[in-house]
C-alpha cells in the first residue's frame, strides 16, 4: 500500500518539509496544497523535476477538498516569525487558518503533524477542531529544541550529537525546559562528564531557547532544520518505527499536566503519539514544566474567549 503524506502550506517551511521528506524515502506519493494554488503546482513541478536524485516518489499539488487523502497530514502553513516576536505572538492569525483546517479534517483516518507556530496552542486548536484524538493530533513541538541542545552539547564536549541523550520539554518557546538532571552522554550523567561545566547550564539554555530568533535575525525564517526534524517525525509515523520523541501533543494526566498540548517524550508509531513516557526531572524542572503549561494553558484559554465572543 502507498504511503501518501499531504503538506498544507508551501513557503518556505512547507518546501523544506517536502525536499527533506523525498529525500528520507517515506512516502511513496507527496501532495502539495496552498491557498496560492499556483505556488503550491510550482513547487511540486519543480520537486518532480529532482526524481532522479531521491528515492522513487510522486508529487503533485492538490485541491483543499483531497488534503485528507492521505495517511499523514503536515500542516506547515501561516504567518512566520519576525525578528522579536514570541511564537505566541502569532496565535491569532494562525489559530482561525488552523480551526478551519481541523474542521475539513473531522472524520479523518490519519495523523495531523502540526509544525505551524505557536505548535503547542494551535495542536491543540487542531484536535479539537478536528475531533481527533490526542495521539493522532501532534505537534512537532520540542523536537527541535532538543535537536539544538544535542548539537550544541555535542560541539562544546567534542562528540557526535547522536550520542547525546538529552531533552527539551514543555512549550516549543520561551517557558520550554532542559531536562539537566536526566542528560547523558552515552550511559554516562551529563553532569559526571570529566569535561562538562555545571555553571554553562543557563547560558547553553538560553542558546537553545533563542536560537529561532537569531536565524530569522539573519535570514528572515527558520526552516531547514524544521524540514529534517519533521521528516524524521513522519519516518517514525508511517514506518510504525516507535521511536521516542518529544512531541506535543494534549497531555492526559502526565508528570502533573492534563489538558494542554505540550512536549514530553512519547513512543510515535503509526497509531500517533498514543504513550507518553514521564521522564525524570528533579523538583525545580517538574516546578518549572508546570509553569510551562500555565503559559500555554492561559494562551489556549484566551484565545478560545476570543473565538467565542460575538
Amino acid at each position: 500500500m502507498k504511503r501518501r503524506v499531504t503538506i498544507v502550506g508551501t513557503g518556505w517551511v512547507g518546501s523544506s518539509v517536502a525536499i527533506s521528506t523525498l529525500h528520507s524515502g517515506v512516502a511513496d506519493e507527496l501532495l502539495l496544497y496552498d491557498l496560492k494554488e499556483d505556488l503550491a503546482e510550482g513547487e511540486a513541478m519543480d520537486l518532480a523535476h529532482g526524481a532522479s536524485f531521491y528515492p522513487s516518489a510522486t508529487v503533485r499539488a492538490v485541491p483543499a477538498s483531497a488534503i485528507g487523502e492521505s495517511d499523514v497530514v503536515v500542516i506547515a502553513a501561516g504567518r512566520g516569525g519576525k525578528p522579536g516576536q514570541s511564537r505566541l505572538d502569532l496565535l491569532q492569525h494562525n489559530a482561525e487558518m488552523v480551526r478551519e483546517i481541523g474542521r475539513q479534517l473531522i472524520g479523518y483516518s490519519g495523523t495531523v503533524v502540526m509544525v505551524t507556530n505557536p505548535v503547542d496552542v494551535l495542536t491543540r486548536v487542531v484536535a479539537e477542531a478536528s475531533q481527533l484524538p490526542p495521539a493522532r493530533a501532534i505537534g512537532t513541538g520540542t523536537m527541535l529544541d532538543t535537536a539544538r541542545l544535542r548539537q550544541v552539547l555535542g560541539r562544546i564536549l567534542r562528540v557526535d550529537p547522536r550520542s547525546v541523550h538529552a531533552h527539551v520539554v514543555g512549550e516549543h518557546g520561551d517557558s520550554e525546559v532542559v531536562l539537566w538532571s536526566a542528560a547523558r552522554v552515552g550511559a554516562v550523567r551529563l553532569r559526571d562528564w570529566p569535561t562538562w561545566d555545571h555553571a554553562r547550564e543557563a547560558e547553553v539554555a538560553e542558546d537553545v531557547r533563542t536560537a529561532a530568533n537569531e536565524i530569522i535575525r539573519r535570514k528572515g525564517a527558520t526552516n531547514h532544520a524544521i524540514g529534517l526534524v519533521t521528516a524524521h517525525l513522519l519516518r517514525s509515523l508511517l514506518r510504525d518505527e516507535r521511536r521516542v520523541l518529544t512531541v506535543s501533543r494534549v497531555q492526559e494526566r502526565v508528570a502533573g499536566v492534563d489538558g494542554v498540548a505540550l512536549s514530553l517524550p512519547a513512543i510515535v508509531g503509526s497509531g500517533g503519539a498514543a504513550e507518553v513516557i514521564e521522564p525524570e526531572m528533579s523538583d525545580d524542572e517538574r516546578e518549572r514544566l508546570h509553569r510551562s503549561a500555565a503559559v500555554l494553558r492561559a494562551a489556549a484559554d484566551g484565545l478560545a474567549r476570543r473565538a467565542a465572543a460575538p
